[in-house]
């Protein structure tokens, strides 16, 4: 089933995670207060809206209460994220992800709410978007053109069984490099090691084959 999403906030890196979780099969709302950047918007997305986001009464007329992850972008307008957290977590939406531009600013909405704190110059809008388009990913990085790294939690069905079971090469396509075992990432991997679902495992893939693994 796809996960659903409410990016707030059509700034450079909103527009970027909308997209891409949208490429991705993902049903996305969008909404900022700028008519032009939603109508930009309107056909990559499943509901474009403009709204005044510093506004408890907008925020709550877009019908994000049922989305499973809002993404609050708007780094630069404190008092919108703060109004944007505290609507979204007062409506139930289970995983709030805010983008603050300093530390301070992410322990406030934190405080008032936010589940995970991005920092613009630490991760961007795509990079983003990948981890949130399943909650098995932890992380995400680019390594070439054709090439990433991607740090995931097992998949409920690959619990219980080890990597020479699951064979995940043939079936994905996908290398794992390393598997994380009480805390620690070990790159020596014994393939009979049952994996659990604390662990995860980072793994090697073209851009291509990640989306198999949503």
């Amino acid at each position: 089933m796809n996960r659903s999403f409410a990016v707030l906030g059509l700034g450079k890196s909103g527009r970027a995670v909308a997209r891409e979780l949208a490429e991705n099969g993902a049903e996305v709302i969008v909404a900022d207060k700028s008519e032009e950047l939603v109508n930009s918007m309107a056909d990559d997305v499943t509901v474009a809206m403009i709204a005044d986001l510093t506004s408890a009464e907008a925020i709550k007329g877009l019908g994000i209460s049922n989305v499973d992850v809002v993404v609050v972008t708007m780094a630069l307008s404190l008092e919108a994220s703060i109004m944007s957290v505290m609507v979204a977590k007062e409506l139930g939406v289970p995983h709030v992800v805010a983008k603050a531009k300093s530390k301070r600013m992410g322990e406030i909405l934190s405080k008032v709410g936010a589940d995970e704190i991005v920092f613009p110059e630490k991760e961007a809008g795509k990079a983003l978007s990948k981890k949130l388009l399943s909650e098995d990913f932890l992380d995400y990085f680019d390594i070439s053109d054709d090439l990433c790294i991607l740090e995931m939690r097992p998949k409920d069905e690959w619990v219980g069984k080890n990597l020479i079971e699951l064979d995940l090469r043939k079936k994905y396509d996908i290398n794992v490099a390393a598997i994380t075992v009480d805390g620690k990432m070990k790159a020596s991997i014994d393939p009979h090691m049952v994996l659990t679902k604390e662990s995860s495992l980072l793994i090697i893939t073209s851009k291509k084959n990640y989306k198999k693994l949503i």
